[in-house]
């Protein structure tokens, strides 16, 4: 992305991986501790993998902003400020910073940066979510990272490999279109 312009090939890059992450979203299985296990994180992260760091987090940015302005794309089909300001919007307001630590990793075109990127990302979002949910419900930290950490770090990681591998291959793929003379 060249300082102060946006292609249009950047563009629909950045509006599909918005709209795949809305979609992801929507693959959502509800917990008893109230925040619901979906597969957003896997489409954040892989934004950013793909897109590199400033193009995935716009995409996240815009999907937040989206949601936020009342767009039904949050998970379940929800969406409204009042999900930003409640126990899991600090979830949601991870979304961009975890992009682009992703998409940080993954620009770097090493695969420790990419892992590197990858935890760093998951733990912002992890953590943001945690903090809000433990004020947002006034509980301690022990109790929040207990109800909204613990039961999805093996699902991350899984979420968290597979974008590794899927977003790294992804990423060449959309390097090579890009590259390709115009015919």
């Amino acid at each position: 992305m060249s300082r102060g312009k946006i292609s249009i090939q950047n563009l629909c890059h950045i509006s599909i991986f918005t709209a795949v992450i809305a979609i992801m979203a929507q693959i959502s299985i509800p917990t008893p501790l109230g925040v619901p296990l979906t597969m957003q994180t896997f489409a954040v992260a892989l934004a950013g993998v793909v897109l590199g760091a400033k193009k995935g987090a716009l995409a996240a940015f815009v999907y937040l902003m989206l949601g936020t302005f009342g767009a039904p794309i949050f998970a379940n089909f929800r969406g409204g400020f009042d999900l930003i300001i409640g126990p899991t919007g600090g979830f949601l307001l991870s979304f961009p910073l975890f992009a682009f630590a992703a998409g940080f990793g993954a620009d770097r075109e090493r695969c420790l940066w990419l892992a590197i990127g990858l935890a760093v990302g998951s733990a912002v979002n992890l953590s943001m979510g945690m903090l809000q949910l433990a004020f947002v419900n006034q509980i301690s930290l022990q109790a929040a990272f207990v109800a909204g950490v613990m039961p999805f770090l093996p699902v991350e990681m899984i979420k968290m490999v597979l974008v590794f591998v899927i977003g790294s291959r992804m990423r060449k793929i959309v390097e090579k279109i890009k590259n390709r003379p115009n015919v």
